[in-house]
């Protein structure tokens, strides 16, 4: 029995897979483009600028054309409610700035003389806001104790 290898020089060679990659290539290009976007445009728009009234326009990052975060004094007789809109003053270190709450209620323990932190936008003036963070946690407290002493500081010196 023999059991060498033949050399059958009839076969044809296996086929060549040439331009088969590219389209598998174009298609990974594609989706890692469209991760980096979209991981790019969720970044951007998840950072919020952390700013004191005081603050706004003379910090770098708290220019009036981005989305910030300003933390302040609700101003004693500012709040004023108009259906679905709330108005009201807030300032912090003798710089006060009017903000117009457009998403409803701001909320059970929102009142005046209470440090406030609103998320929004500047438009002609005025900060729109979105949401109201109020004092309320011993966990804030905590880690802002410093703004919150300046801010108690502030409207009792109002009064």
């Amino acid at each position: 029995m023999d059991l060498s290898p033949r050399n059958d020089e009839a076969a044809p060679p296996p086929p060549r897979r040439r331009g088969k990659r590219w389209p598998a290539i174009a298609v990974l290009v594609l989706v890692l483009a469209g991760g980096v976007v979209i991981v790019t445009q969720f970044l951007s728009s998840a950072i919020d600028y952390y700013c004191n009234v005081d603050e706004v326009g003379a910090k770098d990052g708290c220019e009036a054309g981005r989305r910030l975060r300003i933390q302040g004094n609700v101003v004693e007789g500012s709040v004023a409610a108009e259906g679905n809109v709330t108005n009201f003053v807030v300032e912090f270190n003798g710089v006060s700035l009017p903000v117009r709450y457009d998403a409803g209620d701001p909320g059970g323990i929102f009142q005046e003389c209470v440090p406030v932190v609103v998320h929004g936008r500047f438009t002609d003036g005025v900060f729109i806001g979105d949401e109201i963070e109020v004092k309320h946690s011993n966990e804030y407290e905590a880690q802002n104790a410093d703004r919150l002493d300046q801010a108690l500081t502030a409207c009792q010196l109002e009064a």
